[in-house]
């Protein structure tokens, strides 16, 4: 086998074919061994949106899914972002090694406006971290609505752990320090529920911050896990995902990264330095050339992701959306749509509507659709149809 080359030179297509194959979203529905057999859950998968991560995993082949339901041997917990994501259960405890911030600097970037008060008061962040995770621990001792242990951890914190929430009209612990410290207390959530409603993980002893990110097994690493799952990215773009510090992110960089240059970039877009991990660069090349030729007597792979699915979730864009308006369309602050993926390009976006047991599927067409395109999106929607038990769908122009 060839040496690892020092730099790799791509175009945009071999990079959105890889990271499509990368990320399963080419399998066939319910081809997965079982739902643990995705490769997405070494990253976490996040629980967002109308369908959130069960309809994420079943994209990916995992039989068994359905809404608002996990099988047991998968999980739930507030990791990245604070956000909620599924693993698979027997990953809990690396999980929380692999989740947590890196360093002190990594703690006070991750947890917002929340470490000025702390870092005034003398108090370290990840000390901080640490005592809302004993207390959550503490206070958890059966099935707990979110709201109910936010009050009662509010009772026994002090002042600089608090702030003011003016859409609760109360004061409570800061949002992200209560989540973030979740999973570090031992604690899961109950799929589908809402208000979230969080248990005890069995079997797992609570982290409490003992190891940092840093000691992450390779697998589940972080930084590892959005170059393997976003080929030619840079350092902003995990640094923005993980919402850590570029700085911090650099330090943990794998040491056997390849340089990638994107010959056809937009030239307004960054970064102008990306990676590839040195494993990956045989898979990379020539990407987009060997989808060609895997479809070229076939229909096009199409798959209905959802508002906040992994592929949506890359902090480079402009190498997905290069348009704009488009993007500002797909990654709207508020009321998202999903994305019509054909072969890893956006060629729409898409709303699911339903009305008792009947579903329509509202579509914008972003390039015009020919035959086997909406012949593919159609199948694409009984596919969600079946997924939700509806009794029929209906696609339609929105």
């Amino acid at each position: 086998m060839d040496p690892t080359p020092a730099s790799v030179t791509i175009s945009r297509a071999d990079v959105l074919a890889a990271r499509w194959h990368a990320q399963q979203l080419d399998r066939a529905p319910g081809s997965a061994a079982s739902p643990v057999d995705v490769a997405a859950l070494d990253l976490g998968v996040q629980d967002t949106g109308p369908d959130g991560a069960a309809w994420a995993l079943a994209l990916r082949g995992a039989p068994d899914v359905r809404p608002g339901s996990l099988p047991p041997d998968l999980a739930l917990a507030w990791t990245l972002r604070g956000a909620p994501h599924v693993y698979r259960r027997v990953d809990l405890g690396d999980v929380a090694v692999a989740t947590a911030p890196f360093s002190e600097a990594d703690a006070a970037k991750r947890v917002f406006d929340a470490s000025r008060p702390l870092r005034a008061a003398g108090v370290a962040v990840l000390d901080a971290l640490r005592t809302e995770a004993r207390l959550e621990r503490e206070l958890v001792d059966a099935p707990t609505v979110k709201g109910d242990l936010s009050t009662r951890v509010t009772e026994r914190l002090d002042e600089p752990y608090l702030r003011w929430c003016r859409p609760c009209g109360a004061t409570h612990s800061y949002e992200q320090t209560f989540r973030l410290a979740a999973l570090q207390a031992g604690l899961e959530l109950e799929p589908g529920t809402s208000p979230p409603v969080l248990r005890r993980i069995p079997d797992l002893e609570p982290p409490l911050y003992a190891r940092l990110g840093s000691e992450a097994v390779p697998r589940l690493d972080v930084v590892r896990g959005y170059l393997r799952f976003f080929p030619a990215a840079s350092v902003q773009d995990v640094a923005g995902f993980l919402d850590a510090p570029v700085k911090e992110v650099r330090t943990h960089w794998p040491e056997h990264a390849v340089r990638a240059e994107v010959a056809d970039a937009d030239p307004g877009a960054r970064p102008a330095e990306r990676w590839v991990l040195a494993d990956d660069v045989e898979r990379l090349v020539g990407a987009a050339a060997r989808l060609r030729d895997a479809r070229a007597a076939g229909e096009p792979v199409v798959r209905l992701v959802g508002p906040y699915d992994l592929s949506l979730q890359l902090r480079d864009r402009v190498t997905l959306v290069p348009d704009a308006s488009r993007a500002k369309d797909l990654w709207r602050v508020l009321g998202r749509p999903g994305a019509v993926l054909a072969d890893g390009e956006v060629v729409g976006t898409w709303r699911p509507r339903a009305s008792g047991r009947r579903l329509t599927v509202l579509t914008d067409p972003w390039v015009p659709w020919d035959a086997r395109l909406t012949d593919a999106v159609a199948e694409q929607a009984e596919r969600l149809r079946g997924f939700r038990d509806a009794a029929s769908v209906t696609v339609a122009p929105r």
